[in-house]
């Protein structure tokens, strides 16, 4: 399939429609013409149902926001089972790109000739295949997959080693590890912040983060661990359902908010009910401890759960 842009369109390749479930078609309808210049005309969802047949997606010319988001992802809405789609297509685009690129992806791939605008997605740059392309993958996808080659050949200064993807750009990237279901001594270790919803949907995995995040961390959080050295802002944990989330810095307000399980070690706050503050327990302390906080310090950090 391919397309020629006048000008740049956002959420081509996104699986979710900018979630249609909330919008319901106001904000972009999957039947909507893609406007292109080569007299065809594909919808969104032309593209969608392209990429999930393993068909590769070639755009000439600068695109938006938005850029295969979900790409690869089975969405339980459209009536799939949650989980990566393996023989997912690529998105192949001359030109530039605008920001939140392979927002949530799991699988597939994305290549950009020009610039690609921060925040990234859920995403990280391996060598290309393709000359004068850069080359995205999924951070889940190489967690779920570590023996394929693109884990080796994921570009400096970041490195996969003993068992940890260690991301050290400085790259903001928002929904990091989003949906990852990995044994949790594999580790997504990021020295510096995290844009928004890190860790959303995990289900099994550790999430470090040496540096502070954005709006929705660990939102959905089915499971895995979420720590997160920094600060962060409002709706930690927004509708958590399992899992451990500790912050070691501030946290916004919100926390909690429609949660149903799990539980959360954070500096004491006021949380959404029907979350409650409880007593630190003995696997709190030991959490508090292996990132350098005990002694009368712990006083200043409580429990929250439903």
């Amino acid at each position: 399939m391919e397309l020629k842009l006048s000008s740049p369109q956002d959420c081509i390749g996104d699986f979710t429609y900018d979630f249609f479930w909330q919008h319901r078609g106001a904000k972009l309808n999957p039947t909507d013409a893609i406007p292109s210049q080569l007299g065809t005309s594909y919808s969104y969802e032309d593209v969608v149902d392209a990429l999930k047949n393993g068909e590769d997606v070639h755009i000439k010319g600068d695109v938006g926001k938005r850029l295969g988001s979900s790409l690869g992802v089975d969405l339980v809405f459209f009536g799939g089972c949650g989980k990566e789609l393996p023989e997912a297509g690529s998105i192949i685009v001359d030109g530039t790109a605008g920001s939140y690129l392979g927002m949530s992806m799991l699988s597939g791939a994305i290549y950009v000739t020009g610039e690609v605008k921060e925040p990234l997605g859920n995403v990280v740059q391996v060598k290309t295949d393709l000359e004068g392309y850069k080359k995205f993958v999924s951070i889940t996808w190489l967690l779920h997959h570590p023996e394929e080659k693109e884990m080796k050949s994921i570009l400096e200064p970041n490195e996969f080693k003993e068992g940890k993807l260690l991301l050290t750009d400085r790259i903001l990237r928002s929904t990091l590890a989003a949906r990852c279901n990995c044994r949790e001594e594999i580790c997504v270790h990021v020295k510096g912040d995290v844009g928004i919803s890190a860790g959303i949907l995990m289900r099994k995995g550790f999430v470090l983060i040496e540096g502070n995040a954005g709006l929705n961390a660990a939102a959905l959080l089915n499971g895995g661990k979420v720590v997160i050295l920094g600060d962060v802002d409002e709706f930690l944990g927004v509708e958590m359902r399992k899992g451990v989330v500790f912050v070691k810095g501030k946290c916004k307000g919100f926390v909690g908010a429609k949660m149903a399980e799990g539980r959360i070690i954070c500096r004491r706050t006021k949380p959404v009910p029907p979350v409650k503050e409880k007593a630190l327990e003995k696997e709190d302390l030991a959490l508090l401890a292996e990132f350098g906080i005990s002694g009368m310090i712990t006083l200043n950090y409580g429990r929250y759960e439903v």
